[in-house]
């Protein structure tokens, strides 16, 4: 049976927009130590294919999101697994005892990587966080697409200016840096309560901490400004952890 010309088009525009339903990360480890990356889909979702693998120093490994999707990637560092079988990490541990996060996120303090994808009218959202603290640089790079699609960069060791109240340490001194918010839970560092919009909630002295050493990447909750970047036309992208500073 011969399909109509408006069935055929509907069946060529499913199956464009079905070839069009997926996005490649790309994580490229240039630190001089492996880490291990996670990855969270946020909203009740499915998760992704890995929830968390090992990645060593110079390798490079990818996953494909759903389009759209939303979620975060962070790097887990100083990992072992231990007598029992249990997997743990120094560093931005997902508490699952595996090296898979399978749904739970980082224990902060974990530099994160955020990614919205087709979150309006197709545009993107993406950025570097230290909102729950440092732990190792990254930078978030989209790879084609249109628009201004620029890159989203912490490559500076914020351990090195933390401060002792905020840092946590082990095996060779800093291994990460708290948020205020983490380090002392009170509303005007985690903008909550009556600190809970941009007009009550301003920078503080810990927050700049983290916006001297890295201005592109969110340093608390409200710093939008500089701090969100958009990307439009579908593009893959690439995670960089230590990234050329």
């Amino acid at each position: 049976m011969m399909m109509n010309t408006q069935a055929l088009l509907s069946l060529t525009l499913a199956l464009l927009f079905a070839g069009a339903h997926a996005a490649t990360i790309t994580f490229t480890n240039k630190c001089p130590y492996t880490v291990w990356p996670g990855t969270l889909t946020a909203d009740q979702q499915p998760q992704l294919s890995t929830t968390g693998f090992e990645l060593a120093s110079q390798a490079s490994s990818s996953v494909t999101t759903p389009v759209p999707w939303k979620g975060r990637f962070w790097g887990r560092t100083g990992c072992s697994t231990d007598a029992s079988g249990r997997f743990s990490c120094a560093t931005a541990e997902c508490n699952s005892g595996q090296v898979t996060c399978n749904g739970n996120g980082a224990v902060p303090p974990a530099t994160l990587v955020e990614i919205n994808i087709a979150a309006n009218g197709g545009q993107d959202f993406y950025d570097v966080s230290l909102v729950d603290g440092f732990n190792l640089p990254v930078s978030v790079s989209p790879q084609g697409g249109t628009g201004d699609c620029k890159t989203s960069t912490c490559p500076a060791n914020v351990n090195a200016a933390c401060p002792a109240e905020l840092q946590v340490t082990g095996a060779g001194g800093v291994i990460a840096c708290k948020s205020a918010c983490t380090a002392f839970n009170q509303p005007q560092y985690c903008c909550t309560g009556q600190y809970n919009q941009p007009s009550t909630c301003p920078p503080t002295n810990y927050s700049q901490i983290f916006e001297n050493q890295c201005p592109l990447a969110y340093s608390y909750a409200y710093d939008d400004v500089n701090s969100t970047f958009t990307c439009s036309g579908g593009p893959n992208y690439v995670i960089t952890f230590c990234p050329p500073n």
